[in-house]
């Protein structure tokens, strides 16, 4: 059975979808952008501020599904430039240290409320 999850210390969805489903110990979340919650303006103008941000955001779905990035086995990031793709790289790497999980970075014409980056990820447990 599926269970639609909302986060309720995650940015509200822009559109008609939910923060995650989880299905038979699968969570499958929706992209976020560096929404911050409170205000539901973009995090900042930098790459560092919004990467940050968007982690947070998933952060907090995982949490309301009683997940943590340790049960993440799959990440897809999208930005709109690849020349930040090493800072990228570095702020991601702090919140998976150990058995990162796999991964796919695209680079995208553009994302949605003018964001220059977006996370979406696979967890299990």
């Amino acid at each position: 059975m599926r269970e639609f999850i909302t986060a309720p210390n995650a940015p509200k969805a822009v559109g008609p979808y939910s923060h995650a489903v989880l299905l038979e110990g699968f969570l499958y979340t929706s992209g976020q952008v560096p929404l911050v919650p409170e205000t539901g303006k973009l995090a900042g103008e930098t790459i560092e501020e919004q990467a940050e941000q968007v982690l947070n955001n998933l952060e907090a779905v995982l949490a309301a599904a009683g997940m943590t990035f340790a049960d993440v086995v799959k990440t897809t990031i999208f930005l709109t430039d690849l020349a930040d793709f090493s800072t990228v790289n570095s702020i991601y790497a702090a919140r998976f240290s150990k058995n990162p999980p796999a991964r796919s970075c695209v680079q995208v014409a553009a994302l949605p409320t003018g964001a220059k980056i977006e996370i979406e990820l696979v967890a299990h447990k």
